[in-house]
């Protein structure tokens, strides 16, 4: 099956092959082209000029290593829909530069559907250290009017598109 990627008026098409290598890459990003070429039978150049075609037109947009939060002591994942207290560019450029400046913020999103405005997920320690994110920076950003919080019992699948 060949689909076809568009961005910025150009077309890449992506084959099954392309989408065999974007799915080993997902899930073992250091494996070398030698080892992807063998799992899609290609020989190494014609796997390596895929990837390369790949990173080019923007299909992949890097190479990052997966962590645990549990291990790393960051059991608690919590989701925050924001409400701001006023629509107006200044107050969203004001609220999207504070947020990334927060570790315990693993993802921003704008959303739509819901009287709120952003939906964020956030690690933490525990409640305590949920409380302080709460309390003392994420209510202190600028033009935050209400938070709405959710917390996650399990998560059951996270991945990426392919």
């Amino acid at each position: 099956m060949s689909n076809s990627y568009i961005d910025k008026g150009f077309s890449v098409e992506i084959d099954e092959t392309d989408r065999a290598l974007l799915r080993l890459l997902q899930t073992q990003a250091r494996m070398s082209i030698t080892e992807l070429a063998e799992q899609v039978n290609l020989s190494a150049t014609p796997c390596a000029r895929r990837i390369k075609r790949l990173e080019d037109t923007g299909i992949i947009t890097g190479y990052h290593t997966q962590t645990d939060a549990q291990k790393l002591g960051y059991p608690l994942a919590v989701f925050i829909a924001i409400s701001m207290d006023r629509h107006t560019a200044e107050r969203f450029e004001i609220f999207e530069s504070k947020i990334q400046s927060f570790d315990e913020v693993v993802s921003c999103s704008i959303v739509t559907g819901r009287t709120e405005d952003y939906l964020i997920k956030v690690r933490v320690r525990d409640m305590a250290h949920y409380e302080e994110f709460l309390l003392h920076r994420l209510n202190r950003i600028e033009g935050v009017a209400q938070v709405h919080t959710s917390f996650e019992l399990r998560e059951v699948f996270s991945r990426n598109v392919v």
